[in-house]
């Protein structure tokens, strides 16, 4: 059985740009498992014989899997060696996109829904056993790079989602998303170090644990609260922004896939963002994330003609701030506990799934009563919250962990 500090050791001559790559590569691909049916549930229900007043379940019930995977699967990563645990998690994926393919019956679509995004936590064992093989000085940057894979796989995954469907039909996207997870399982086995946590503890203890980190740890309530806000913001955008593109714009569900592309210029920041925090400018990159991300809405009002290309603007900025944020606000939480780092993440992250959850269910409220006026008030205000939160803890805190 393999030690922390032997892991460790190993690690620091297997995380290699190549690896960093892989990484980011599967992370990517893993999450996007969760948003391949967003845009194409109005051709799923049908044909599974699911109304279109139910067909909201199959997003509700695959954000809802991921949301109990954070809580009840990540924290064996402080339990469990961490590739078998991530290959074991990956099968379950592979099994649920497979029912998820060839499933004629609607509650059976639903269930593997739920399946769907309870096995795509895996990304969130990933990235903390990347921090555990990164030697301190180079965390930020190896994360951050890893983080970018990640947002690339947030954002590609609609618009793939919606071509393949389009020429192939929408079971070919579940297909084609198993053979790429099959392929991965087979990749990660052979090239993921072995780790095994220096861990006593049952798995009962460890979820009873998850109180105590948050009531312990001030910077992990901190930056849950900020990127919470943040990723708030991020999903009431890229929710309401397809509505207000077709109905005020005037553009195609394929325009607004290709627009959808644009925001994945935002994934420059992660790299960006981890460098910045390992020469320790996370004050000032934090206070200047949110301080952009407030005011990223502007640009849309700067003259009609170049509204388009503003929203545009909007979503390169709002994506960069919102990674950059969550990339710092990794690297300050992983640096709290070491044997504690899987259950750190999932408290980190389901609160800023809660966030984005909360954002993307009242986007389209919000945009129906108040227009894309109401969207650009309640998203400068979520970051400017964050950022008066920043101000007053920041001042009790150290700059490198704020």
């Amino acid at each position: 059985m393999t030690s922390t500090p032997q892991a460790l050791h190993n690690a620091t001559a297997t995380m290699t740009r190549g690896m960093v790559l892989l990484f980011a590569f599967c992370c990517g691909a893993i999450v996007a498992n969760i948003y391949y049916a967003q845009p194409i549930i109005e051709l799923i229900a049908p044909d599974i014989g699911l109304s279109s007043t139910m067909a909201s379940l199959i997003v509700s019930l695959t954000q809802i899997g991921y949301a109990l995977g954070l809580f009840f699967l990540v924290p064996l990563g402080d339990l469990l060696e961490n590739r078998r645990l991530t290959i074991l998690t990956s099968l379950v994926a592979i099994a649920s996109l497979l029912g998820a393919a060839f499933t004629e019956q609607p509650n059976a679509f639903l269930l593997v829904s739920l399946l769907i995004g309870f096995s795509s936590v895996s990304v969130q064992i990933l990235i903390p056993l990347a921090a555990h093989l990164t030697p301190e000085e180079s965390r930020g940057r190896v994360v951050g790079g890893i983080m970018g894979g990640l947002l690339l796989g947030i954002l590609l995954a609609r618009p793939v989602s919606s071509v393949v469907a389009d020429h192939f039909g929408w079971r070919a996207m579940f297909i084609a998303a198993a053979v790429l997870m099959a392929a991965i399982s087979v990749v990660l086995l052979l090239t993921v170090p072995k780790r095994q946590p220096a861990h006593n503890a049952t798995y009962f203890q460890l979820l009873r644990s998850l109180g105590s980190l948050l009531r312990q740890q001030p910077v992990l309530r901190q930056r849950a609260f900020y990127q919470a806000c943040m990723f708030a913001t991020f999903s009431l955008f890229w929710t309401a922004v397809p509505l207000e593109l077709a109905r005020n714009h005037g553009l195609s569900q394929s325009q607004i896939a290709l627009f959808a592309l644009v925001g994945a210029i935002g994934a420059i920041a992660a790299p960006i963002s981890g460098r910045l925090a390992d020469a320790g400018h996370t004050r000032i990159a934090s206070l200047l994330a949110m301080l952009f991300a407030a005011v990223s809405f502007l640009p849309a009002f700067i003259h009609p003609a170049y509204s388009v290309v503003g929203l545009a603007v909007t979503g390169v900025v709002l994506d960069f701030c919102v990674q950059m944020n969550m990339v710092l606000g990794q690297r300050a939480v992983y640096a709290l506990d070491a044997h504690s780092r899987g259950r750190l993440n999932a408290l980190y992250m389901t609160s800023i799934f809660i966030g984005g959850a909360l954002g993307s269910s009242i986007a389209s409220a919000v945009y129906e009563h108040a227009g894309w006026l109401g969207v650009v008030g309640l998203g400068s205000a979520l970051p400017l919250l964050a950022l008066l939160r920043f101000l007053g803890s920041s001042r009790k805190a150290l700059p490198a962990t704020a």
